[in-house]
């Protein structure tokens, strides 16, 4: 089974073709259920952010699982696959770690060093996890992925060189001291959106949420208050700032609810706030496609390039490894039968000479065992270090053709211990 990485995001696709491809809920337990039950797709799971959709499978065909997904994809998001297919990527093997690894330490974000994509990664891996579409393959290396991640925002500048997309957002707003906000929802972006107004120096935020009780705790944690989503009608006219993230999939403010100057940072894919708003005289929105088009935390820097080194470099280990797991089976074989020649030899030279006693079996017994070490620590250690090169796993295929062995039998792996 090999991996395979297949999506959209904000390098390939406009973000107004993003937001129809947007999936959340039971729509996007939907779509990965329907991935997994596809015969070539072993594992699954879908990262869905607010600029991008990608689906991570371990897949034993390529282009049938290819084919699979972006129809699929098409299916679930009732986009036309014809219209979506010019704007898929596709990773396959070595290409789909590399890729899995920039994109959780930030570097393929629309905000380059963001960290939130290191949440959003575990959510998707948990949700594949709790829905059952995700096996030893895909929780190994995405585990290892958000290992990656971290290093690379703890022990780099990454973070410094872009906050987030509310950090890219705000820097258009201008001077935020003692302004007035207004949040709308109280999830993970909102939460972000509310401390980084509380930061910059907003005076008065106010928090909106369908659920109240998790509104005012976040409303708490800044100092502001909690209203009931029913009042964000209301709350607007006295916000100099809105910034909206709420996931309801349908534009939750709307033109006819402006009534005076205010910013506007719509953060939702689908967008929760109607585009239309810009006609409103004062009113000024930013939107993803504001933020892709403006290109801030975009730049290449020094700390991008020293998290690049650090991916190239982890992923070379994360390759090592891997091509010298696949020679593991082999070697335990090739000790197995190694391990049954010598008991086999033993029994025949104690029925042959019975009058040696116990003290004497064993030292022949130690001094057999300790020649077959000898010959095989060679060959095991050298053929684990070749597989880690291209092509080393003909060295594995070499050693079983010589040996006649067998390294699927079962019991060779439970047996035998390297």
């Amino acid at each position: 089974m090999s991996v395979l990485a297949v999506g959209l995001s904000h390098r390939t696709a406009p973000v107004a073709l993003l937001e129809r491809v947007s999936m959340t809920g039971e729509a996007l337990v939907k779509l990965l259920h329907d991935v997994r039950q596809d015969s070539c797709v072993a594992e699954a799971m879908v990262i869905s952010t607010c600029n991008r959709v990608e689906v991570l499978v371990t897949a034993d065909r390529f282009h049938a699982a290819v084919t699979a997904i972006t129809d699929l994809l098409g299916v679930h998001s009732g986009v036309p696959v014809e219209e979506l297919r010019p704007h898929f990527f596709v990773h396959y093997e070595e290409r789909a770690v590399e890729h899995l690894f920039s994109l959780v330490c930030g570097l393929d974000s629309m905000v380059v060093g963001e960290g939130q994509i290191l949440g959003q990664v575990r959510q998707a891996l948990k949700l594949g996890q709790r829905q059952g579409t995700v096996g030893a393959t895909l929780n190994e290396l995405v585990q290892q992925a958000l290992r990656v991640g971290k290093r690379a925002h703890h022990e780099t500048g990454i973070d410094k060189h872009g906050a987030s997309l509310v950090s890219a957002g705000l820097a258009l707003a201008g001077d935020l001291t003692g302004r007035r906000a207004l949040v709308v929802g109280a999830g993970s972006m909102s939460s972000l959106a509310a401390v980084t107004l509380a930061r910059a120096g907003v005076s008065d935020i106010t928090v909106a949420n369908r659920t109240f009780e998790r509104g005012a705790r976040l409303a708490e944690s800044v100092g502001g208050r909690a209203v009931g989503f029913g009042a964000v009608a209301g709350e607007l006219a006295g916000a100099d700032i809105v910034i909206t993230c709420t996931g309801a999939g349908r534009h939750v403010i709307t033109p006819g609810m402006l009534s005076g100057p205010a910013f506007l940072l719509d953060l939702a894919l689908p967008h929760d706030i109607d585009p239309a708003v810009r006609e409103v005289p004062g009113v000024t929105l930013v939107d993803l496609e504001t933020i892709q088009e403006s290109g801030i935390g975009s730049a290449e820097g020094d700390a991008v390039r020293t998290v690049r080194d650090l991916v190239a470099g982890e992923l070379r280990a994360y390759l090592d490894a891997e091509r010298a797991a696949k020679v593991t089976p082999t070697v335990v074989a090739l000790r197995s039968k190694a391990a049954g020649v010598v008991e086999s030899e033993l029994g025949r030279l104690l029925m042959r000479v019975p009058e040696l006693d116990e003290r004497a079996r064993d030292e022949v017994a130690m001094t057999v065992q300790r020649v077959v070490d000898k010959l095989l620590h060679e060959p095991t250690v050298r053929v684990k270090q070749l597989a880690t090169c291209p092509g080393g796993d003909h060295y594995a295929e070499a050693l079983r053709e010589l040996f006649d062995l067998d390294p699927k039998m079962p019991e060779a792996v439970r047996e035998v211990e390297l």
